[in-house]
């Protein structure tokens, strides 16, 4: 059935969390990211959760956006067909244990795209005082699944990459991080238990990245790792490179997903440009690409937004 575009502007309610240090030492630990400011509770300033730690609050309300949709018109056979496509997260302040958290769905565009309808979510997250914490668009592709009624585009929530020479740009490696020619790269391996360890330290379940019967009836080779996974062990290593180990200088985080991160395995993160801010003079854009064993580019287009001081 088509996924129909009268759905566009319909949101959830919010769905409210307390977030407490273990949650938030769990999921950095659970990407390997052993900084401090994650782990470290005798810090007088306490610990602060990894700029990638909103995906943790967005799941339940991913889940409840499918409600959205009638079932009638979007089955179970068809919504299994969903996958991440895009990822675009704005972060006004970080999540700090202790905050109590609300997050809302709304459905902000659905368009037919080759492989299938492209539906976008923008997730927004307040704290008890109703200010912004944070906005994520979500791409979503169902895959084969048609589209009913005219297109109505979302703002594309991950931009290209710009590419070599586009705009007045400067050299790479200009500003902070290392200098042209030294343009990082880092191989880190995935262990069998990698997507196990991420599910319940983020909790974050869906079966196909832990239940093998679940992946292959997805038509998958096998079980594979949570792109949200892959995408945060990336920004540890940005953070540390580029931020000095200060996740709150982090704005903002887009990319694209693409190939599967099967286990075990290994992946190499590849940063590819350092610019000016598109967004703001006074930040910088950390572009980057993760890629798989099999030289297939996991995520592509990755854009890490970091603020100059």
């Amino acid at each position: 059935m088509p996924l129909p575009t009268s759905c566009v502007g319909a949101s959830t309610a919010a769905i409210e969390h307390d977030v407490d240090e273990r949650w938030t030492m769990a999921y950095a630990a659970g990407i390997g990211d052993l900084n401090e400011c994650y782990l470290d509770t005798t810090r007088a300033a306490g610990v602060v959760a990894h700029p990638l730690f909103p995906v943790c609050l967005e799941w339940p309300v991913v889940l409840d956006a499918r409600g959205l949709v009638p079932r009638d018109l979007l089955p179970a056979d068809e919504l299994i067909r969903g996958v991440h496509a895009t990822h675009d997260l704005h972060i006004h302040r970080l999540v700090r244990p202790g905050d109590r958290l609300r997050t809302t769905a709304t459905i902000e565009g659905i368009e037919r795209r080759r492989p299938g309808a492209y539906e976008v979510l923008r997730l927004d997250t307040v704290d008890a005082a109703g200010e912004l914490v944070c906005v994520t668009r979500m791409g979503s592709l169902f895959l084969g699944v048609g589209v009913d009624g005219d297109d109505r585009p979302a703002p594309d929530p991950a931009p290209d990459h710009p590419g070599p020479g586009s705009g007045a740009t400067p050299a790479l490696g200009s500003g902070p991080g290392p200098a042209p020619g030294d343009l990082p790269c880092w191989t880190r391996g995935i262990e069998a238990q990698a997507a196990h360890v991420y599910t319940e330290c983020a909790r974050i379940w869906n079966p196909i990245h832990t239940d093998p019967a679940v992946a292959q009836a997805a038509g998958l080779p096998g079980i594979i790792l949570h792109g949200t996974a892959v995408l945060a062990m990336g920004i540890s290593h940005i953070v540390d490179a580029y931020a000095d180990g200060d996740p709150a200088r982090v704005r903002r985080i887009s990319g694209r997903f693409a190939a599967m991160v099967t286990m075990p395995s290994t992946i190499e993160i590849r940063v590819l440009d350092r610019r000016p801010g598109l967004d703001d003079d006074a930040r910088h854009d950390v572009w980057f690409e993760i890629r798989n064993a099999d030289d297939q580019a996991a995520l592509r287009s990755g854009r890490i937004v970091i603020a100059d001081d």
